[in-house]
């Protein structure tokens, strides 16, 4: 007799996967360091620009401070994400071994 496919309802072979997103906490840390780094990159922005231009540059140094903080936040937002999913891919990792450990003993 072949095993069915799916297995029927609330019978499980093996537990559920954990969920494949990072710690809140993690999530809070990281937003957190991509608007630092775009409030940083806009006042970087806005000073650079400020000091090149001759005179009233406001409209100027705006830009510039735009463009610093999208570059600055951009940046971080790219490695936030990749340290957030190292983070869950190294978690799904020792979840892993752990059950195959306790598979192993039984």
């Amino acid at each position: 007799m072949s095993r069915p496919a799916i297995d029927p309802p609330g019978t499980h072979s093996q537990p559920a996967p954990a969920a494949a997103l990072p710690s809140p906490l993690a999530r809070m840390v990281a937003f957190g360091a991509i608007c630092l780094a775009g409030i940083c990159g806009g006042l970087i922005g806005y000073a650079v620009t400020d000091i090149q231009t001759a005179g009233d540059g406001g409209l100027a140094a705006n830009i510039g401070g735009v463009i610093g903080a999208v570059v600055a936040a951009g940046g971080v937002a790219v490695v936030a994400v990749l340290a957030l999913r190292a983070m869950t891919e190294w978690r799904s990792i020792e979840e892993r071994r752990q059950r195959q450990s306790a598979d192993d003993g039984n």
